[in-house]
Order: C-alpha cells, then structure tokens, then sequence
C-alpha cells in the first residue's frame, strides 16, 4: 500500500476517537438503563431468567453467521476488480470492519471510509479500489433491508387497521430511503464528471493553504475510484452472486429478532419482524456507538404497539435480541482486530 493510503487512515483510531467512543457508550448505556427504570427491570429480568436458553445460542449463531455470508459478498465484488484475497483471511477483515462500525460514534451511519481504509491495510488494494468495494458492498446489502421492509411494511398495512402514530413516520422514512437512495445513487453516478469536478472545487482552496493536499492527488483518486466502481458494475454475474449472498446474509441478520421472541415464548410474526428491523436499523443512525439507546428505545415501543407484548416482555425480547445481534458481534469483532493488529 502507498504512503497516501495510509495517510487516508490516519487520526481515524486516536485519543479523540477513542475518547469520544468511550463517552458515547457511557451515554448510550445510561440512557438504556433510563429506559428499564421506566419499564420495570425487575419484571424484565425475571422475563429474562426464564429465557429459553436454545434459541438465545440460535440467534447468536445466526448474527455470526450473517456477518460470513455478507463478507462472501465483499469476497465476491473484490474479486470483480482483480483483488483476490483468501476468504479465510477476509473474512477476519471483515468482521474486524464491522467491530470499527459497530464502536465508533456515528459508524453506523457513515463508517465506510474506516472500513476501506481497514481493508486496504489488511490487503493488497489501494484505498481507491476499497472503498468501491464497500460502497458496492453496502449498496447490495441494503437492497434487501428495502425490498424486504417493504414487504413487511405491506404485511402492516394489511393487518393493521391503522398504523400507530409511533409507527407511521418510521414507515414513511423506510418507503422514502427505499425510493430515495436508488435515484440518489443513480443520479451521483450519471453525472459523476461534474460530480468530481465539485469536490476538487471544494478541495482547491485547502490545497492552496497546505502541500499535504493537491487536487491533482484527489482527482486521481476520484478517477480511480470511478475505474473500480465500473469494473464492478461491468460484471453483471458476480453482481447476482453478490446479491444473492446479501439477500441470504439479510435473512440471517434478522432471524436473532424471531429467536429472541421465541426465547421467552412470545414469538413475533415473521413478516412483522421484516418491518422491525430495516426500521430499527434506520433508528440507530444517531451518534451514540451501534446505535444503542436509540434501537432499543425504538424496538420496545414498536413492539408493545404493534403485538400484545408488555413492556417488560418487549425490553427482554430487545435485550435478547441486541445480546446476540450488537454485543456479540462487538465481542467476536473486537477478537478479529486483535488478530489483524497482530498479523500486520
């Protein structure tokens, strides 16, 4: 990797980050634990005693085995553009990326720098060449959050008389970003020439005060990044592969939200659960770590609307659910970073 590529990283993992990731989960905790005081730990923890044990390990063997399926599909679209990393090792990569996103304030709205930059150092690709594969990567894992929320929104609709008023702007929002983003993504890319030309018009006036940055570096950049996005989109075959394993790894991701209900024997209609967690994923785009507060806060009050779950089953239900779909992976991810700081 060059010298600009892993300048790219640089003051990403510092005492500021570390500090403010640090804070941001002091917050989150206290606002989660805020949330039992008002539902009631006590009846929740006894809900939570009486879990059953079985699919509590389902839903966590499910999240791992999400995160191997969706790094497939990065395996897959890498490939496209000459990468060829062995799978055992990416997927290390992958789950370490994932630890990243999952940790720092505000990855779950916008890590994918980090994580091009994690990979980049952990393989033989540039920056450039990284981030297409995120980006692609993102793009084809978030089909199926629309596509199958909006069967699930449709499943709502069709057994709700009326959507609750907790509900409605979260289903607005869902039908917007599924409408929204695929036009958004299509018109970035139909005019990506003057699309460049307004960053390196936004760039020239730093580059000017300082030699660390020069329009011609980003333009080159830029072109680059345009050269790996149009090797990817070129392939139509891997395109379906990768898209296959996003639907599968989709799948995956969601079922720890079936096997939580299940655990304390109140299950969760399947297709209700294709609504709840493409929304509660577009909750936890805060600046709080993973999420967390906001994803809880939201499922506990979609669920008690939408089912005839009490509070204190709907918190447990979300406990088990965040247990093994958010402090498992964090556990497992952090585990991958270990090894990949060691092994570079």
């Amino acid at each position: 990797m060059s010298r600009d590529d892993r300048a790219v990283g640089a003051g990403w993992v510092d005492r500021s980050t570390a500090a403010k990731t640090v804070a941001g989960f002091a917050v989150a905790l206290l606002l989660v634990y805020l949330l039992g005081v008002v539902v009631g730990w006590e009846r929740t923890i006894d809900r939570l005693r009486a879990a059953e044990t079985t699919w509590i390990l389902a839903g966590g063997l499910s999240s791992l085995a999400c995160l191997i399926v969706w790094g497939k599909t990065w395996h897959v679209v890498l490939r496209t553009i000459g990468i060829d990393v062995p799978y055992r090792r990416l997927v290390v990569t992958f789950l370490s990326a994932t630890f990243a996103n999952y940790v720092t304030p505000m990855g779950q709205a916008g890590g994918e720098p980090f994580i091009a930059y994690v990979l980049a150092r952990d393989t033989a690709a540039t920056y450039e060449q990284s981030l297409a594969s995120v980006v692609t990567s993102d793009l084809i894992r978030l089909l199926p959050f629309f596509t199958v929320g909006g069967v699930g929104l449709g499943y709502l609709l069709a057994t709700t008389a009326r959507l609750p008023g907790a509900v409605r702007p979260l289903a607005v929002v869902l039908m917007a970003l599924a409408v929204g983003l695929p036009i958004v993504a299509a018109v970035i890319w139909r005019f990506r020439g003057r699309v460049r030309e307004g960053v390196l018009t936004a760039v020239a006036p730093v580059a000017r005060r300082t030699d660390r940055v020069s329009t011609d570096s980003v333009r080159g950049r830029i072109d680059r990044l345009y050269g790996s996005i149009e090797l990817i989109a070129g392939s139509p075959r891997a395109l379906v592969v990768a898209v296959g394993y996003g639907y599968a790894g989709w799948i995956l991701f969601a079922l720890p939200l079936y096997f939580a209900g299940l655990s304390i024997g109140t299950p969760i209609p399947l297709l209700l659960v294709c609504f709840l967690v493409p929304v509660s994923v577009i909750a936890g785009s805060t600046p709080l770590p993973g999420g967390l507060a906001a994803i809880e806060g939201t499922l506990v009050a979609l669920l008690t609307a939408l089912t005839a779950l009490a509070t204190a089953d709907a918190l447990a239900v979300t406990t088990i659910y965040r247990l093994v779909s958010y402090w498992l992976v964090v556990a497992v991810g952090g585990v991958a970073t270990l090894w990949v700081i060691r092994r570079n």
